[in-house]
């Protein structure tokens, strides 16, 4: 061999001499890494790290003891809704209807017509007049008598006498006025009615207001059915039935024809001519 050559196998064989020396700090290294983590490592690379805390130890339960139950949790009782008050409302009080005691002295005729009621009889026909200066409309005051008139416990329905509203030409009059001027047409005939009462004069009937608007004290109905009992009393004047009548019993229905206001002796309040069998409500003359 030349010199060379030989000077090249010994370069070879000094190169495999080393060759295992290169993998030592690899493999030092891994081994470390394994068994130290990287606290081994990191001071190998020359850092200072705090070594990891060790482990804490973790009691495992008794199997024989059953945990403690957790303390039940008390469930908020919910706060009562508040009742609604109910708003106190005032009811307000009844009007009083004030009754002039006098008036003008005119009067005023309902321009109002209607068909006659009543099949039997002769005709009556009527006009509706209303004291001037009364907060009374003199038509709606001969709408009312006319639905009175025509009351199937009326006069016309049992063949006592056939009436008709009409504006002029009347076999007679009814007239509402004031207690003054009621008085004075009821005395030009004869009869004191004590600014209290009505009556029933030669040329027709006379309705205090007073009796109109507030009734009887007497009379266990309202105003307005004491109209009936008004109108039905002095028409019944008018068809020919003079005299009164008296209470026929105690706790009977008393006549049309009696005084009620003046009142009952007994007898319950009444309006009407006929009870509600058609039966004509009578009692003794008086």
């Amino acid at each position: 061999m030349g010199k060379r050559a030989a000077q090249q196998n010994r370069r070879r064989r000094r190169e495999k001499r080393r060759s295992p020396g290169r993998l030592v700090l690899p493999v030092l290294a891994l081994v470390l890494v394994s068994l130290g983590g990287g606290a081994a490592l990191a001071h190998f690379n020359g850092t200072q790290s705090a070594a990891a805390p060790p482990p804490v130890a973790v009691a495992s339960p008794d199997p024989t003891t059953a945990p403690p139950s957790p303390e039940p949790t008390p469930t908020p009782k919910p706060k009562p809704k508040p009742v609604p008050t109910a708003k106190k409302t005032t009811k307000p009080a009844p009007k009083k209807t004030t009754v002039p005691q006098s008036g003008a002295g005119t009067f005023t005729t309902a321009q109002s017509t209607g068909d006659a009621v009543g099949s039997g009889g002769s005709l009556r026909r009527y006009r509706v007049q209303v004291e001037d200066g009364v907060d009374i409309s003199a038509r709606e005051a001969a709408e009312e008598i006319q639905k009175i008139l025509a009351h199937p416990r009326g006069w016309a329905a049992h063949g006592r006498g056939r009436f008709q509203l009409v504006s002029e030409n009347a076999d007679f009059v009814i007239r509402i006025a004031t207690p003054a001027t009621a008085d004075q047409l009821c005395l030009a005939n004869g009869m004191n009615t004590h600014g209290e009462l009505n009556c029933e004069t030669t040329t027709g009937v006379v309705v205090n207001l007073k009796r109109w608007l507030l009734g009887s004290p007497t009379f266990a109905g309202g105003p307005a059915e004491y109209r009936h009992l008004i109108i039905n009393h002095e028409v019944g004047h008018e068809i020919g039935i003079r005299q009164h009548m008296g209470c026929p019993g105690p706790g009977r229905l008393a006549p049309v024809m009696m005084q009620q206001i003046k009142g009952l002796n007994g007898c319950r309040s009444n309006a009407y001519p006929y009870d509600e069998d058609g039966i004509y409500i009578t009692g003794p003359v008086v």
